[in-house]
């Protein structure tokens, strides 16, 4: 068997000091997120940012700027996550989109009330990329190259 990480997107959106984040139900429980999943097959890394912004918060992203690259070994399991976090414009809301199997709704989100609720977060990286984020951390999206 051949060792492979879970390569997750992430997508990292303000607007007027908030943050927009998820609650999912997940095995641990209800758990905050940002709008995040896993690349699917066939995809550009910047198309499924997109797409998973869409499906769990019924908002369009574009993603303009590379947040980082998060490498997070889950204890007690046997997985490990890339994350790729992206920071973005957000555009459209189509509120009558239904939201992904789990996403029980998107949620806007202070600093505050992100540290106040990190006992519940989905992984360390949620506070961590708004951390990053904060700090003014940013690459261009030219460091990603889809051959």
């Amino acid at each position: 068997m051949i060792w492979k990480p879970n390569t997750t997107l992430a997508a990292i959106i303000e607007k007027d000091g908030r943050f927009l984040m998820v609650e999912e139900n997940t095995a641990e429980g209800i758990r905050i997120n940002q709008p995040a999943g896993h690349l699917d097959e066939g995809e550009t890394i910047l198309q499924g940012v997109t797409r998973e912004t869409l499906e769990e918060t019924a908002y369009d992203f574009t993603p303009t700027e590379l947040l980082g690259i998060y490498h997070w070994q889950r204890p007690a399991k046997d997985i490990t996550y890339l994350r790729f976090a992206f920071v973005g414009k957000l555009g459209a809301h189509h509120p009558n989109r239904a939201l992904d199997d789990g996403i029980i709704r998107a949620v806007w989100m202070t600093l505050d009330e992100l540290r106040a609720s990190h006992d519940i977060h989905r992984s360390p990286q949620v506070l961590k990329c708004i951390e990053d984020y904060l700090a003014g951390q940013r690459f261009p999206l030219a460091v990603l190259s889809h051959l």
